[in-house]
């Protein structure tokens, strides 16, 4: 059976495996068996399961394809902030960013590893700033292939992933299905083990799906894309905002509020002369103070190709100055892998082969 017809085996569910084996004859224990090689004892393949008969380690191999991402690629950078450019099945590339714990926000003694990961190939949506659509959407990502990103970047670094953050390349509410797919199995006992809370999905606005995320049982966090508070600037930056402008975005996020008990965080990228001026702050205080948010601010990461520039510390402390004074709670995050091109899609972007002339 060839690689495209055989089934991802880290898209499954325990008891999606234990039905497929049950159909093949075996005992329903045997899922229980291979889930552990997989997640536990972190196998390379089927041949390593060494308590299975070779029977079943040779139909295995037959039904199911075991790994699809190759390394191609790792940065490191002076703050070892890590990014890991992988080739996908199909000569795809896709980034994840390991992201240490910031001593200033958990605490000197904290073990916090936060992973970023893509849910797409590239993406549709066309935020003016970012890397990850410059060159479109290609498609989606499959469950397996969100969950190996984490026991492959696990693998390489030797360090235990312990936060998850759905915030890579792609629009994860986009890829609804195999994002929800993919955090059941990463959530698991089972699987990876992460817990809910540890789990963060980050949209840009998307607020039919953020009511359909409300409506999920697991307590996982949720943190919109803003880098605006009015529509004036969120149209000028994310074209997301004229099919679901900021009204109905908040609407779906007062929702959301209302069926969880995670608080909702704004992420909020400063551009110069875009959204840092402290009337933006002013309106930011509004928005967040309206819905129980925090807000996360981030210097922008200059990327090859777009003329937006970070602002000044100086100006970056007197957005956040504003935002303090009005006790909304907010953090900013400087210098993790601004060094090594640590934004969404950059490092894909610098290793894709350069664009075949347009015919003469």
């Amino acid at each position: 059976m060839s690689t495209a017809t055989r089934t991802p085996i880290k898209s499954l569910t325990l008891s999606e495996l234990g039905e497929r084996l049950a159909a093949l004859g075996q005992p329903s224990f045997r899922a229980k068996q291979v889930m552990e090689w997989i997640y536990g004892k972190r196998a390379m393949s089927f041949e390593a399961m060494t308590n299975l008969p070779a029977a079943l380690r040779k139909t295995l191999s037959d039904e199911f394809s075991f790994d699809s991402l190759e390394v191609v690629r790792v940065l490191g950078s002076e703050d070892t902030t890590r990014k890991f450019l992988f080739r996908l099945h199909d000569a795809s590339l896709i980034e994840s960013v390991l992201i240490p714990a910031s001593p200033a926000l958990y605490g000197e003694a904290s073990d916090r590893r936060t992973l970023c990961v893509s849910t797409q190939v590239g993406c549709a949506y066309g935020c003016k700033f970012c890397a990850s659509g410059l060159d479109g959407w290609s498609r989606n990502l499959l469950a397996s292939e969100v969950v190996e990103q984490i026991l492959k970047v696990e693998e390489i670094s030797g360090e235990k992933v312990n936060n998850l953050v759905f915030m890579g390349m792609g629009e994860p509410l986009a890829n609804f299905a195999n994002v929800m797919r993919a955090i059941e199995i990463l959530n698991a006992p089972w699987g990876v083990g992460i817990g809910a809370r540890h789990i963060t999905v980050s949209t840009s606005g998307l607020a039919p799906q953020i009511r359909e995320l409300a409506d999920q049982p697991l307590q996982i966090r949720l943190a919109i894309s803003l880098h605006g508070a009015t529509d004036e600037v969120r149209q000028q930056i994310m074209p997301v905002n004229k099919k679901f402008p900021l009204n109905v975005l908040l609407e779906a996020c007062d929702y959301y509020a209302s069926r969880k008990k995670q608080r909702l965080t704004f992420e909020y990228i400063l551009i110069e002369g875009v959204n840092d001026r402290l009337e933006d702050a002013a309106a930011l205080v509004g928005v967040a103070r309206r819905t129980g948010a925090k807000v996360n601010c981030i210097p922008y990461n200059s990327v090859e190709g777009l003329d937006w520039k970070r602002p000044s510390e100086r100006r970056q402390d007197a957005f956040m100055e504003v935002l303090e004074q009005a006790d909304i709670p907010s953090t900013i995050r400087r210098e993790k892998g601004h060094d090594i091109a640590a934004a969404c899609g950059q490092l894909r972007r610098q290793s894709l082969p350069p664009a075949s002339p347009p015919p003469s």
